[in-house]
């Protein structure tokens, strides 16, 4: 036992937790300790056995081709990087509760001790972390692993000249972001398909918030009836698989046998004789593609905001209509002082989510066209985006897998930097305070 006069020194068992279980032996937590410095051995042997070759090969990338593989060393690496972060993880928790316990010891609390007090500690205060644990392990290495081996990659001259094991991988620096933004080849598409990426996020998101917003709003008011009726015709382009729908708009937009050229534009020049649209090169002409796919993407991606702003207007009390409308306010007025702020308030988050899918929307864009039709230069065709712009550079005959790492990075930074700022600025992170 401690004597109670004794004072712990916290800062000395804080660094004695350099090495893990130290400082929980000198607090007196025996069982703790063991098992902190057991789990201390096991890193040490993980360090000698695995952890000085992966990172050695990582800086190297090896030194006989054949012999060796240098992506292999690299993901490796990538393994030992998310281990040493980890190992920095365990050993800042052994730390901060060696130095905890010794606050509570000196301020005359109970600290758990033996066996039966570490585990129902455990069990009633740790329960929760247990249970998560695995699932962030799990995110670990299924998230951040790629996201560090991308990152790596960038960095590297991996491409159809140099292809592991005959031939070794070397590190060059910022060769391949300068590349971007300096070579004719790729500063042209990039800055072209990186353009049109931004027009397709905004105009195409923009235009499925619009219209589940507005077919919301109408199919909820008092008077519409045969309401569960228009409710399941607009679910089915979401109900129908997003392939098979873009596939058979694909057909529907052909050029010279698509119904829309063959039967939906005929039929609205016979209503309007004075409209003259002719055969529209909806596959052949690239303002075209772009505006078909753009309204595909807002044909398929409403239902969802309607059943989400659905939901939303039936939560809204009544009483604020009836207050408006004796207060003589318009219907334009209560939309924007009342329903708008309200599905605002709400589905901020959502909205912004849809951006964000749409900037790496893949499938519509590779299924219509194959993002063309022609192309701007560096493999990437008049409609593509970055994402499909980035799966050309890694499957064409000359892949470019280091320069696709490095468009992959610029996503992420644009996606994660507009994401939080737009959370940020919608408070979408103080939802419980609010």
């Amino acid at each position: 036992m401690l004597d109670k006069g004794k004072k712990q020194h916290e800062k000395l068992a804080m660094l004695l937790s350099l090495i893990p279980g130290l400082g929980q032996i000198y607090n007196q937590q025996i069982v703790k300790g063991i098992c902190f410095l057991l789990i201390f051995m096991v890193e040490m042997i993980e360090i000698v056995v695995f952890g000085v070759s992966a990172i050695t090969g990582l800086f190297t990338l090896g030194t006989t081709p054949v012999e060796d593989h240098s992506l292999f060393m690299l993901i490796e690496g990538a393994i030992q990087i998310i281990a040493f972060l980890l190992i920095i993880a365990f050993h800042i928790i052994a730390m901060i509760d060696a130095r905890k316990t010794a606050r509570l010891i000196n301020q005359g609390e109970h600290v758990p001790r033996t066996l039966k007090e570490v585990v129902s500690g455990i069990y009633d205060k740790g329960f929760a972390y247990l249970l998560i644990i695995p699932a962030y392990l799990s995110m670990i290495f299924a998230i951040v692993f790629p996201v560090i081996v991308t990152l790596l990659i960038a960095f590297t001259n991996y491409d159809f000249r140099h292809i592991p094991p005959h031939r070794l991988l070397d590190w060059v620096g910022f060769k391949n972001f300068l590349n971007i933004v300096q070579l004719s080849t790729f500063k042209s598409a990039f800055l072209s398909v990186l353009s049109w990426t931004v027009i397709w996020t905004l105009i195409s998101s923009s235009l499925q918030i619009v219209i589940g917003v507005l077919v919301a709003i109408i199919s909820n008011q008092p008077g519409i009836k045969f309401k569960r009726v228009f409710g399941v015709i607009f679910l089915l382009p979401w109900a129908i698989p997003g392939f098979v729908s873009i596939m058979s708009f694909s057909n529907f937009f052909n050029d010279s046998i698509g119904a829309m050229n063959l039967q939906v534009i005929p039929f609205i020049e016979s209503i309007f004789p004075f409209l003259d649209f002719g055969l529209i090169p909806w596959k052949t002409d690239p303002t075209w593609t772009k505006v078909a796919v753009i309204m595909i993407q807002g044909w398929l991606g409403f239902p969802y905001i309607y059943i989400l702003v659905s939901g939303i207007l039936q939560s809204i009390p009544q009483d604020l209509y009836e207050a408006a409308t004796v207060d003589g306010a318009t219907a334009l007025q209560k939309f924007w002082k009342i329903t708008l702020p309200m599905i605002l308030a709400v589905a901020a988050p959502t909205f912004i989510s849809q951006y964000t899918f749409n900037f790496n929307n893949f499938s519509i864009i590779y299924l219509f066209n194959n993002g063309g039709p022609g192309s701007v230069g560096g493999g990437a065709g008049s409609t593509d985006i970055l994402i499909s712009w980035i799966y050309k550079l890694t499957t064409q005959n000359a892949p470019q897998f280091s320069i696709a790492a490095a468009v992959t990075l610029v996503i992420s930074v644009i996606v994660i930097s507009v994401s939080l700022l737009s959370f940020k600025k919608f408070n979408a992170f103080n939802m419980e305070d609010n």
